[in-house]
């Protein structure tokens, strides 16, 4: 099960990647989330699973998971090489897929917790006809870093808790800071992405712990 912060490589220096990843796994990260990017379903195009091979010892070796957040158009279809690639778990969306179910089938075939994801705009209801291990709920935007926190996002939180019950994980991606992650935490959420915050800080293991403390992790 997922849990506590998990800082997006998205807006990691990858000239200096691996050690990046050090820091804050360091500072206490046990999830690395990856980014990924197609071009079509967001306009941004970024990373593919070779990334995710390339940092996958590196993270389980700390005892840590990967987290994919697969922002892209048929997501079933990639399933396997991030699953492959070293992804212990994997996120699609609800507005990427006509067959969520058999996206979210084919990640659990390749033994990966799975994750479905809302954009701001579409309604909590759009999860209840499926299963999953997480909730994501977008609290920016898709496709780009250092966007500002969408206020509706604390309501929406609420909501998204009272559908899926008290135990299971729901993530928070983009706006994250201490402060934003504080509010996200009293709304219901667990796990908390952050990617400027901490990699656009000047310290990133100290930008981990600020926000762990906030959450109380």
């Amino acid at each position: 099960m997922l849990k506590g912060i998990a800082p997006s490589i998205l807006a990691a220096d990858f000239a200096r990647l691996g050690e990046q990843v050090d820091a804050v796994l360091a500072a206490g990260a046990r999830v690395i989330h990856v980014d990924v990017m197609d071009g079509h379903f967001v306009p941004p195009l970024t990373m593919g699973d070779l990334v995710v091979k390339a940092i996958a010892d590196q993270v389980h070796e700390a005892n840590a998971q990967i987290d994919v957040h697969l922002m892209v158009e048929r997501p079933e279809q990639h399933v396997k090489a991030f699953a492959k690639a070293g992804a212990d778990s994997i996120t699609v969306h609800v507005e990427a897929t006509p067959h969520l179910h058999y996206a979210l089938q084919a990640i659990k075939a390749e033994g990966c917790l799975t994750g479905v994801a809302l954009n701001p705009g579409t309604p909590v209801e759009a999860i209840s006809a499926v299963e999953a291990d997480m909730v994501l709920c977008m609290t920016v935007n898709p496709g780009w870093g250092g966007q500002a926190f969408l206020e509706p996002s604390i309501a929406k939180l609420g909501r998204i808790r009272e559908l899926v019950g008290e135990t299971k994980p729901i993530e928070v991606d983009g706006g994250i800071g201490a402060e934003t992650a504080a509010r996200c935490a009293a709304a219901g959420a667990t796990v908390f992405v952050a990617g400027t915050a901490v990699f656009g800080a000047q310290n990133p293991q100290e930008a981990v712990k600020s926000i762990s403390a906030a959450v109380g992790r």
